[in-house]
């Protein structure tokens, strides 16, 4: 299966419901490229079609399987598992970091009871966007370790810098809002990512590792 298709399996895994326009852009394919390859994936199995409000392409389980076959394949030719194995050791600290500081922006505990952040509260805020600052600082190093092992991880840091570099400029849309190239979704995508690409799961990971807590609904929404 050509390296083409790896890029259109694995962008819809990343994007887990894509537009064909942003698949096209994310693939860096033109839209008849795109076409072709989906409509020889649909052929496969590997993906489907849904309409309606959330309409796009997503992976089936047989896609999924292998999208991960896949990865596997390109890792090992790479020869690089056991580096890329050794930065993801590395990540789920500060991806437990990174799902406390965008709780922490949007809830706060009043007598106890977690509620809804209404941002009225301006040092609270400010020392929530400090610790975003630095646990960037600390992941640059690691995002420049795997987009050396992995071409496709070097889109990550510039991302997560646009992101952080909107949200401490006042739009905090760009911290944890869904629609949108948020820091709290790339920084989903780059942990699905890893997770892809070493065939894994996150149910896999134990607590305190990376795995998602129990938390109230006013917290973030899983995308999947």
């Amino acid at each position: 299966m050509s390296s083409t298709t790896l890029a259109v399996l694995h962008g819809v895994r990343l994007a887990s419901v894509a537009g064909t326009e942003t698949l096209a852009a994310r693939c860096g394919l033109t839209a008849d490229e795109l076409e072709a390859v989906l409509s020889e994936c649909l052929e496969r199995g590997w993906v489907r079609r849904t309409e309606g409000h959330l309409a796009g392409w997503s992976l089936t389980r047989s896609g999924r399987v292998e999208g991960e076959r896949l990865l596997a394949a390109q890792l090992d030719a790479a020869g690089c598992r056991e580096e890329v194995e050794a930065v993801y050791g590395e990540f789920l600290p500060l991806n437990t970091e990174a799902l406390a500081v965008c709780t922490d922006w949007q809830v706060v505990l009043r007598d106890g009871e977690p509620l809804p952040n209404d941002h009225t509260d301006e040092a609270h805020d400010r020392q929530v966007l400090q610790r975003l600052g630095h646990l960037h600082d600390r992941a640059v190093p690691l995002l420049d370790r795997v987009a050396g092992l992995l071409d496709r991880f070097g889109g990550y840091e510039p991302r997560l810098r646009t992101a952080l570099e909107h949200t401490l400029a006042g739009r905090t849309e760009w911290f944890t809002r869904p629609t949108i190239d948020s820091y709290h979704n790339v920084w989903f995508e780059l942990h699905e990512d890893l997770l892809a690409t070493l065939g894994r799961r996150r149910s896999d990971e134990a607590p305190g590792r990376g795995a998602r807590a129990p938390r109230p609904p006013a917290l973030l929404e899983e995308r999947r």
